[in-house]
């Protein structure tokens, strides 16, 4: 992804846990489009995309050939946990990544396994991602706000970091 290391192992130590992301695309009309769907990855390096499987019947891979241009999500409010990744999607036939990939859980999808007919990988080539990581506990989160009510200044509360991805 990048020489940005340690961005990395946080970005994978925050969604890794996440088991949906919801990843948005544009319709042909324009119109953005967001499918909930299960990572496949089991780590996640510098340069590695994120990994999904996906439906031929859906026609979500035959959307994203003509246009890779994609979000995804990641959002888990009891950890207080917001991630936002934008990227290029591409569809893989890489039947050794397909086999590596493949679980119990996709079985229940695609029942013939890797080799599935209607089986695609989607990959998503990072290109930018950013996560607001609120560490402090809800009691203090509110206490914070009321002081920042109160003195008119922004609560600095949690983590917040970017990472442009330059090719």
């Amino acid at each position: 992804m990048s020489k940005d290391h340690s961005f990395q192992q946080d970005l994978w130590a925050l969604i890794k846990d996440i088991r949906f992301a919801m990843l948005t695309h544009r319709h042909p009309e324009g119109a953005l489009h967001a499918h909930p769907l299960t990572m496949q990855n089991r780590d996640l390096e510098p340069g590695d995309p994120i990994y999904f499987f996906v439906s031929k019947k859906t026609e979500l891979g035959q959307r994203l050939l003509s246009d890779g241009n994609v979000c995804v999500n990641y959002a888990d409010p009891d950890k207080d946990v917001y991630v936002s990744i934008s990227g290029n999607a591409t569809i893989s036939e890489d039947m050794a990544l397909k086999k590596k990939l493949f679980n119990a859980l996709a079985k229940a999808w695609f029942p013939g396994g890797a080799e599935d007919p209607d089986l695609e990988l989607v990959a998503v080539a990072i290109q930018h991602a950013e996560y607001w990581n609120v560490k402090e506990s809800k009691a203090t989160q509110v206490l914070k706000m009321a002081a920042a009510a109160v003195s008119g200044k922004p609560p600095e509360m949690g983590e917040h970091r970017e990472l442009h991805v330059h090719d």
